[in-house]
């Protein structure tokens, strides 16, 4: 799709992705990605091939994890492995800190970078398919590559 007709929130991710060096390209889908199965449906590709991005506090302080679809954060563990205490944040905050909507958070392109871990099961899809900053907006990326654009750090959900 032309960069042009892309809603301003993916506009922002197009442009964030190409300054990291990825192609930028946002595919925009036609009918409704609500959720992680959805996107999966629609590509036909497994839903933990989905990037899910989501904003948690890690004590006081917004983080993001990237974990595959449908894929729960073990609290417990993952709190231990990043030490500190995680609490999913508030749908608000998630507006807030990332400036996108719910069902469209991607990654990155947010007004300020967040802390950012990325699941490791995430690396066992050689494609990978994330939210591009509006809901039925989604770009293609890898491990390797979400690792890098992300500035994130790899880190075991489970």
């Amino acid at each position: 799709m032309r960069k042009s007709s892309l809603p301003p929130g993916a506009i922002r991710v197009s442009d964030t992705l190409i300054s990291r060096g990825h192609h930028g390209v946002i595919l925009t889908r036609p009918e409704p990605i609500d959720t992680a199965e959805d996107a999966a449906r629609a590509l036909g590709v497994d839903p933990g091939a989905i990037v899910e991005a989501l904003v948690f506090l890690l004590d006081d302080e917004p983080v993001l994890l990237l974990v595959g679809g449908g894929r729960q954060v073990q609290l417990e563990s993952t709190s231990a492995r990043l030490e500190g205490l995680l609490t999913p944040a508030p749908e608000a905050l998630t507006r807030e800190v990332t400036g996108q909507p719910a069902g469209g958070v991607a990654p990155l392109g947010h007004p300020a970078n967040l802390s950012t871990w990325v699941d490791t099961a995430l690396a066992a899809h050689p494609q990978l398919w994330a939210a591009g900053g509006h809901p039925g907006t989604l770009f293609r990326t890898s491990f390797t590559e979400l690792v890098r654009i992300t500035a994130g750090q790899p880190v075991d959900m489970s």
